[in-house]
């Protein structure tokens, strides 16, 4: 066996293809197992034979001309009929399926700059600013960044986690276009006071987008279980833009989100049109051009075949499991919540345990726990994203976590930490070259390009980091990851080139 850059001198029969399929996957986490508590949302198998054949089905249909496949485009307005019906809009809302969350949060930030702008010429000549409270998602600084925004962020209240609307009001200033509230945040899983945020927007005629990518789609049923959920969607006045992703808790194939606005007016700003070049007048009303069928094809058949009354009960079994997680957290001496959580997730701290330590020894009890490390108010956390796969496991979860607080509770801090404290407040990030701190680095124990888990003691590293070099160091961990590998060939494929 050897390695080559390039493609292999002859291809491979389907059964090799798979193999190697299975074979590249070894390392990677068994979602199945209902031991993933993050980034997989799956509904059990049946649904998912359902949602494989139709995105098979419309796997190579391309939505880049809708008046090639007008299937795609029937797909997309029913979808996106079902989730404007889902979050109480009228007639006049309209919307697009887009990729995921990410693309629907830049779609609605590019539309209120521009929106923006044509009410107000002169911020074609400054940057304008979006404000956004610390619990906002990243995806908005990654649109203020790739659209040239300022992002101003604003402290929420430490115990409830919730948007301060005062100091967002207090943030606002000539060069303002955009305020942002979130229903749920992704960190601590709380709905944003989006009424009050809402009647700001109208005062100051500001845009509102309402990300809702996390709970949209299951608050309305949380609600109707009995869950004391305030007002976020189009009912609220002052709501310009909501996006909601499908690929989560309506369980379609990734990537399925919708981005949805009051009216067209609103939505025209979004949309890209050009004529000026020798080539077909491009129009996309997202950011993709060509794109498969398969995801909004996906959506629609998932979204068809558990409808309202099977989505229901998928929520009822979710809101019981998330009610069996906080009443253990709240019981424990050693855990507790930040934020009382609005939806299915939790953030799980202690004042008494070390953090990082704590979720190392749960995870080599073979389950993947995602942590988040401190910003702000909200210190490091232990984050739980409750699903049905994961509902079977959760009492097993329960005591596992209760004998690894007990196993780690006087276990000693990092010494790398210690070792490595008094040197980070030397160092500036700005002028951090690359090779330097790929040195540094190693020397902590990170290995660029290595994809392999992250352990305490990185962890404890991370979270003493101002947040400019934790940002620097993770930057250059993705530069390194992404680096083109030679492929394996069989001895005889490389002879006779």
């Amino acid at each position: 066996m050897s390695t080559r850059l390039g493609l292999p001198a002859r291809g491979l029969d389907p059964d090799a293809i798979t193999d190697l399929l299975e074979q590249y996957r070894e390392r990677d986490v068994d979602w199945r197992s209902g031991k993933l508590w993050a980034y997989v949302f799956d509904p059990g198998e049946r649904a998912e034979q359902v949602i494989k054949r139709a995105y098979m089905a419309y796997l190579s249909e391309n939505g880049l001309d809708p008046t090639a496949f007008p299937s795609l485009v029937r797909f997309e307005n029913e979808v996106v009929a079902m989730a404007i019906g889902h979050l109480q809009g009228d007639a006049d809302v309209v919307g697009n399926f887009t990729s995921g969350g990410t693309e629907s949060i830049m779609l609605a930030v590019k539309s209120a700059r521009d929106w923006a702008r044509s009410r107000r010429p002169e911020l074609r000549e400054r940057r304008a600013k979006i404000i956004l409270p610390i619990t906002a998602h990243a995806a908005f600084h990654k649109a203020a960044h790739y659209l040239d925004l300022e992002v101003v962020p604003v402290e929420v209240d430490p115990i409830s986690f919730k948007a301060d609307v005062a100091a967002m009001a207090a943030a606002i200033d000539e060069d303002t276009i955009m305020l942002v509230g979130s229903a749920v945040s992704y960190a601590h899983c709380v709905v944003d006071p989006i009424v009050e945020l809402g009647a700001l927007a109208i005062e100051r005629g500001l845009w509102l987008h309402v990300d809702g990518c996390m709970g949209g789609f299951l608050l309305p049923y949380f609600r109707r279980l009995g869950r004391a959920i305030p007002e976020f969607d189009f009912s609220v006045a002052g709501v310009s833009s909501m996006s909601m992703d499908l690929h989560k808790y309506a369980f379609a194939a990734k990537g399925a989100s919708v981005v949805l606005y009051r009216d067209r007016e609103l939505r025209r700003h979004q949309i890209f049109t050009c004529a000026t070049w020798t080539g077909y007048t491009m129009s996309n009303a997202t950011v993709q051009s060509s794109k498969s069928g398969g995801p909004v094809a996906a959506a629609w058949a998932v979204m068809r075949y558990f409808g309202d009354a099977g989505y229901l009960e998928l929520a009822k079994q979710v809101l019981a499991g998330t009610e069996r997680v906080v009443a253990f957290v709240d019981a424990h001496p050693d855990l507790r919540l930040l934020g009382r959580p609005d939806m299915n997730h939790v953030a799980i701290a202690s004042d008494s345990v070390p953090l990082f330590r704590l979720a190392e020894a749960i995870d080599q009890r073979g389950w993947f726990m995602q942590v988040q490390l401190s910003y702000g108010s909200s210190p490091a956390n232990i984050h739980l994203c409750i699903n049905p796969l994961n509902l079977p496991g959760i009492d097993k979860l329960l005591v596992d976590i209760a004998d690894a607080v007990e196993q780690v509770r006087d276990a000693p801090p990092s010494p790398l930490v210690a070792q490595l404290r008094p040197l980070l407040g030397q160092i500036d990030p700005a002028t951090l070259d690359g090779a330097t701190l790929r040195g540094m680095m190693q020397m902590a124990g990170i290995q660029p390009g290595s994809p392999g888990g992250i352990g305490a003691d990185i962890n404890e590293l991370f979270d003493i980091l101002e947040p400019a070099l934790r940002a620097r160091v993770v930057t250059e961990f993705m530069n390194e990851l992404f680096v083109p590998k030679p492929i394996a060939v069989d001895a005889d494929e490389s002879l006779g080139q």
